[in-house]
């Protein structure tokens, strides 16, 4: 018999988390507020960088970076949740689909990048504290925040071409909120396994790679504190790196729990409720975990507002 393939299909219909009403408005609250304190914090943190001179650093300048991703792919995939919420089921043509996709994985691929750069900054700005701003200078920031984005790029071309390759059939229903690999793949007819294999050698290379990069950077971090003489000297520089351990724990481990397990493993309830926490929590938890324990921060966030709160004719 003969099925429909890929170019049969014009659209997909997304099934979102649960079709019970009662939950629908309270869900869409919640996920409103989120998405609110995302862009807020994050397009804040953005900001503060840019017009705070204290702030003109490569850790900042790395840190607006993160900020702009967790903007951007948050807005890739909230919308889509609140759209879903608001009207049960919401149909998403096949090309917009495929774009959402795309602009997912590079965002998140371009962040597992971004964590390790990070970490390799912090390497480098406590073994050479002397030497750090020649070291990580605006030429060497640049190369590392484009070499992140390049390698996330040519990684997410492949991983999209793979997915939106696969032929599917008559059922175009999504068990999910949005176009991820697994739940395309449960819809896919055709044979997966090359796609699969292929999608999870890059899922472990671009995670695995860039988590090696980070346990080497914190293994000589260390080595290094161990060497400091003063015991107060070791907690203050070790207290620098724990907001960016937090991250890294946060987001390595639910990216980690998502793609690395195997298929025969996976179920769609948890994929939905893990890929909430990474695509829409996270972000937002970010530019609190960057800022609470940052002295530099708060006091930029205090000079801006007290601006603000300031009267021009006092």
């Amino acid at each position: 018999m003969a099925k429909n393939n890929l170019t049969a299909l014009t659209e997909f219909i997304l099934m979102g988390f649960t079709g019970d009403p009662k939950w629908q408005v309270p869900l869409f609250i919640l996920f409103l507020s989120f998405y609110l304190a995302t862009l807020l914090g994050n397009v804040g943190m953005i900001v503060l960088i840019r017009v705070d001179v204290r702030l003109h650093t490569p850790m900042y300048f790395f840190l607006s970076h993160l900020s702009l991703l967790d903007a951007c792919y948050t807005s890739v995939i909230t919308p889509q949740i609140l759209a879903t919420l608001a009207t049960d089921v919401t149909v998403i043509s096949y090309s917009r689909c495929a774009a959402q996709f795309f602009f997912f994985t590079i965002c998140a691929s371009t962040e597992c990048f971004l964590l390790a750069v990070m970490a390799y900054d912090r390497y480098v700005a406590i073994s050479n504290p002397l030497l750090y701003m020649a070291a990580m200078n605006p030429r060497v920031c640049w190369g590392l925040v484009m070499g992140a984005y390049f390698c996330s790029l040519s990684g997410t071309t492949l991983r999209t071409t793979c997915t939106f390759s696969l032929s599917f059939c008559e059922d175009n229903q999504i068990n999910f909120f949005f176009c991820d690999f697994p739940p395309l793949l449960k819809l896919a007819c055709s044979d997966t396994t090359n796609a699969e294999i292929i999608l999870v050698f890059f899922a472990n290379i671009v995670i695995l790679a860039n988590a090696l990069v980070i346990v080497i950077s914190y293994l000589l971090i260390i080595k290094t504190i161990l060497r400091m003489k003063s015991s107060r000297g070791r907690a203050k520089t070790f207290s620098t790196c724990a907001s960016h351990l937090t991250a890294v724990a946060l987001f390595y481990g639910t990216l980690t729990f998502m793609y690395i397990r195997s298929g025969s493993n996976k179920s769609l309830e948890e994929d939905k409720i893990i890929s909430v926490f990474y695509t829409v929590v996270i972000p937002m938890l970010n530019p609190l975990i960057y800022s609470l324990r940052n002295k530099d921060v708060k006091a930029a966030f205090k000079k801006v507002t007290g601006r603000f709160l300031v009267s021009p004719n006092s």
